[in-house]
């Protein structure tokens, strides 16, 4: 027997331990837009949205998908509504009704652009990973992109994010609109100013000195930090929110209960909505980004090494592991915690308490082998800036030695076994790793001369030498005993 599907017209079926909108839909108006709308916004920001929109205001959400149709065809015929379903050892299910509206760029690009020079909508998101933005790897609008170069050839409509978000400001200014604020929820550095650097540079280069002038003196891009893990939807999760509603939902979303969005005050009059829905409102988002990089990232790359190398699979097995939960909780409060500053509105213990919380949820299963892709490009940022600040200061780094002398295990073990790789350098590394013979001096000279991955101040660095090569012995004859320190 075939169930009803979640719509406006079966939300009322939806059982009462189910949170469903507390607030008029029919009457919510769209105040953002949002370029991106795929699981993780689902999860994460219309949540915010949804929290902003129980408490008064025009928050509801018209998404925007750039190219596939899957999320219009998923939710439109649902009215937008769908469920998060948080993973957590008591778990919880809410209704979303945030997004009230899902265009497809390609499909409707009239529609889209109203609604950038809609002047009820004031916040433009979005999360269209790194490669949205068209950029080269120095920061710059990458002209031979052939998303730019169609929009710079006269384009209409744009195809490229920049290009949207260039053509709805210059849509509000010919209207004598304010500009909306562009907030990036991306997961990359300086979001914010990447975005606007993107823009201004589109405008510049099309010969708009005008509308790149207003842009650069008027709109503002805010740089934000999200965080909250979001396993893909997958046929138990269906099957699961199809028992709980006793309807079908055609894109479930779930995620851990633990939510953090971070955002540069620059939002003028809605910081206040964004603050009482539990948005962390910063002058210092920079701060933020580092604690999660070297806190979350760093003690993760740590568990995924170190726990492949004992025969662990996911985050929770791996702290099921005393000694290693132990040795990773010390690395954190004692190394890591050292080379964070001081910023306001940034507790770092409560920080790492809730980080080891979350890592000892057995309810999402974060596999370590996947934590381990692309090593090369995680090491540097996740372990090695604390552990140059570290020698920098003369504190310690015998901790911050144990997950790079884990991976080059990691290296060995896949290259011996003749398994493959997920890193842009994956073949350096693994014929690196078919010449080690375990040998500590001679495997970690190898792999500390890999310039692309090592400062020079630290692969030359006695201190942290000596240190991997230790931890690299003892990682070999006896595991447990790497991690007492």
């Amino acid at each position: 027997m075939s169930l009803r599907r979640l719509s406006e017209a079966t939300l009322g079926l939806v059982p009462p331990h189910v949170e469903r909108p507390a607030y008029d839909r029919a009457a919510a108006r769209i105040g953002v837009v949002h370029f991106g709308p795929g699981a993780f916004h689902r999860a994460h920001q219309a949540w915010y949205f949804d929290e902003m929109l129980k408490a008064g205001g025009a928050f509801a959400v018209c998404g925007v998908a750039v190219r596939s149709g899957d999320v219009e065809a998923a939710l439109a015929p649902q009215d937008g509504l769908y469920t998060v379903a948080e993973r957590e050892a008591e778990p919880r299910m809410r209704v979303i009704g945030a997004v009230t509206q899902v265009l497809t760029a390609p499909r409707a690009p009239e529609a889209v652009l109203a609604r950038l020079a809609d002047p009820a909508v004031r916040i433009v998101t979005s999360t269209v990973t790194e490669k949205g933005y068209c950029l080269t790897p120095s920061g710059d609008l990458d002209l031979e992109h052939p998303e730019i170069r169609r929009d710079l050839a006269g384009g209409n409509p744009p195809v490229s994010f920049p290009g949207w978000l260039a053509a709805g400001l210059a849509a509000r200014r010919a209207a004598g609109l304010p500009p909306f604020v562009a907030v990036s929820c991306d997961n990359l550095s300086d979001n914010g100013k990447r975005l606007r650097r993107a823009v201004l540079q589109l405008a510049q280069v099309k010969g708009d000195r005008d509308l790149a002038a207003w842009i650069e003196a008027e709109a503002r891009f805010p740089s934000t930090m999200v965080d909250s893990i979001t396993p893909a939807t997958d046929d138990a999760l269906r099957e699961k929110v199809r028992r709980e509603l006793g309807l079908e939902d055609a894109w479930p979303i779930q995620r851990e209960r633990f939510v953090q969005w971070v955002v540069e005050d620059e939002l003028g009059a809605d910081a206040r909505a964004f603050a009482d829905a539990g948005v962390t409102l910063t002058r210092d988002v920079t701060a933020f980004e580092k604690a999660k990089l070297r806190l979350l990232n760093g003690a993760h790359s740590t568990l995924a090494y170190v726990g492949l190398w004992l025969g662990r699979e996911t985050v929770a097995d791996a702290m099921a592991d005393a000694r290693l939960a132990g040795f990773v909780e010390r690395m954190m409060r004692e190394d890591i915690a050292a080379s964070l500053p001081a910023t306001p509105g940034l507790d770092v213990p409560a920080t790492i308490g809730a980080v080891l919380t979350r890592f000892r949820n057995p309810a999402i299963a974060h596999k370590l082998s996947q934590i381990a892709w692309d090593g090369s490009q995680k090491l540097p940022f996740r372990i090695l800036g604390t552990t140059a600040e570290a020698l920098a200061a003369g504190r310690p780094v015998e901790r911050l030695a144990v997950p790079i002398a884990a991976w080059i295990h990691f290296i060995r073990a896949r290259a011996r076994g003749g398994e493959a790789i997920v890193d842009p350098m994956a073949d350096t590394l693994l014929d690196l790793g078919r010449r080690m013979d375990g040998d500590p001096t001679a495997d970690v000279a190898a792999v500390l001369a890999l310039g692309a991955v090592f400062p020079s101040a630290v692969a030359s660095a006695p201190a942290f030498r000596a240190a991997v090569e230790a931890a690299y012995a003892r990682l070999a004859t006896a595991p447990a005993a790497a991690l007492d320190g």
